[in-house]
């Protein structure tokens, strides 16, 4: 099964937090492919610090990285308009995700599981060590 990894998690490894890298060694010896999205990436480097360049770098050339196209882009668009006829008002980055884990088929793993509510979306239960 593939499972895209969203920021939360990315920087949990990193940091070594949650119990994170046992996690994703067992996800990977169990056979699941580590993916994320450019939009991911972005964000990890946005925030790394400047003693994290070669981890993160290594790390994250492990995974699977997909790329935002205009297919993404769209329904990223329409999932937050979508939600905002309902009254409830979601990040573009976070839609964007949304929106490359339901193209690619994807499970998402992340921490920020309300920032997530849509009913398509499969997310992957995380323990909060």
């Amino acid at each position: 099964m593939r499972l895209l990894l969203d920021t939360s998690v990315l920087i949990d490894v990193l940091r070594a937090r949650k119990g994170r890298r046992k996690l994703l060694a067992q996800l990977t010896r169990d056979g699941h492919n580590l993916t994320t999205s450019a939009l991911n990436v972005a964000e990890v480097y946005a925030g790394m610090r400047p003693a994290e360049e070669n981890e993160t770098q290594m790390f994250l050339s492990i995974l699977d990285c997909y790329p935002i196209t205009s297919i993404e882009s769209r329904r990223a668009g329409q999932i937050k308009r979508e939600w905002a006829e309902k009254g409830k008002t979601l990040s573009l980055a976070d839609t964007i995700v949304a929106a490359t884990a339901l193209e690619h088929e994807c499970i998402l793993v992340t921490d920020n599981r309300k920032d997530f509510p849509m009913q398509a979306l499969q997310l992957f239960p995380l323990d909060q060590e």
